[in-house]
């Protein structure tokens, strides 16, 4: 029997969390059944080499501006040369520009996978998400929130999905953990006994890094032991580096950068924490509660469809800094606390968030779509 040719579009193959779970996919479909395409509209990235690895073909369009009539001339003669009968394409400008060009092939289906509670979209990009809702054969969210934002867009309920992301859960092993640990201590210049709250991710506005600094640098007066490392980078980094030095607190926050091993520094924590005010669905959150780490996360629909308050982690109040701070001391003066959240958070990913229940949930939808 042919297989299905589908063709998976992304803007780039940088290192983030829709660029992952895109990578995930594009390897794990089942081979005997897919053909894949991976297509880059602006540029490849670090996603490049796994693609590779698994032998899945890459195009890159090379986009070089926000409306790019070339670039969608070039997307459109990659399409008719490929011929895919699915075309899934994954955040904003990939979403827009394939169904722009979805009359290349007429016959393909058109699957949008949308990633967030997009509330940054300014006007004109709601406008042209409405405008392409009749070019669109299904369109995917991460999460029932984000299901529900395109649906109040006015999406219609029949074109609607939720796929939740997958991720990998590792064996524990204690040993190499605590090995890590220590060296990341020794790295940081801190003793073994330090209470570590950590976040791993993007340092931009809405993931709100500057409560997670008060509520540490608050409680640190009664809890000394207790620092905050910041693993990553972006547009509020130098903004972040200058608050923790305003109040007084460069000697418990530490900005580490964008690190390539990631789950070993995860290793480091005591606790994984997010105070994001919007997200879809949060890779990093997944990743701490697959290594079974205790989560503390803002109260907002997203986190809350991973975290269980009291279960697998707690569920402050949106800006709520004292919330934070509260939950910490908790977990720091309850030490089996957090290893009873964690592990709970563990076996939660691996029974709902697996990278072979997502990969079957996305196969399910394009034979659904292709048998009518």
């Amino acid at each position: 029997m042919a297989k299905t040719r589908i063709a998976l579009v992304i803007p780039t193959l940088d290192r983030s969390g829709a660029e992952k779970q895109f990578t995930l996919l594009a390897t794990h479909l089942p081979q005997d059944e897919f053909d894949v395409l991976a297509i880059a509209l602006t540029r490849g990235g670090p996603y490049e080499s796994e693609l590779r690895e698994a032998d899945v073909p890459l195009t890159v369009i090379g986009k070089r501006a926000k409306f790019d009539p070339f670039s969608i001339w070039r997307l459109r003669k990659e399409l008719r040369r490929w011929q895919p009968q699915i075309m899934h394409s994954w955040l904003f400008a990939a979403n827009a520009y394939c169904r722009l060009s979805s009359g290349a092939v007429p016959a393909t289906k058109i699957v949008v996978s949308e990633r967030c509670v997009d509330s940054w979209k300014a006007g004109w990009q709601r406008w042209l998400d409405r405008r392409l809702i009749d070019q669109t054969d299904r369109l995917i969210g991460n999460s029932s929130s984000v299901v529900e934002f395109y649906r109040e867009l006015g999406v219609p309920a029949e074109k609607l999905a939720c796929v939740p992301n997958g991720v990998e859960v590792p064996p524990l092993d204690e040993s190499a953990n605590q090995q890590a640990r220590s060296e990341l201590l020794k790295e940081l210049g801190l003793p073994p006994t330090t209470y570590v709250a950590g976040y791993i991710g993007r340092l931009a506005k809405q993931k709100r890094v500057e409560d997670l600094i008060w509520a540490v640098e608050t409680l640190r007066q009664i809890r000394p032991q207790l620092h905050l490392v910041l693993v990553g980078e972006g547009p509020e980094r130098t903004r972040l580096e200058e608050f923790a030095k305003q109040i007084g607190a460069t000697n418990h926050i530490h900005f580490v950068g964008h690190r390539d091993d990631a789950p070993r520094w995860m290793s480091l924590f005591d606790v994984f924490c997010l105070a994001s005010s919007f997200e879809g669905m949060s890779n990093s959150v997944m990743e701490a509660m697959s290594m079974g780490k205790p989560v503390l996360a803002s109260d907002i629909p997203a986190n809350r469809e991973l975290v269980a308050q009291g279960e697998t982690g707690f569920l402050p109040k949106l800006t709520d800094t004292v919330g934070f701070m509260q939950f910490l001391r908790r977990l720091i003066d309850e030490p089996g606390l957090g290893r009873t959240l964690g592990q709970a958070g563990r076996e939660r990913i691996q029974q709902s968030f697996s990278i072979p229940r997502m990969v079957s949930a996305y196969a399910d939808i394009y034979r659904q779509l292709l048998n009518g």
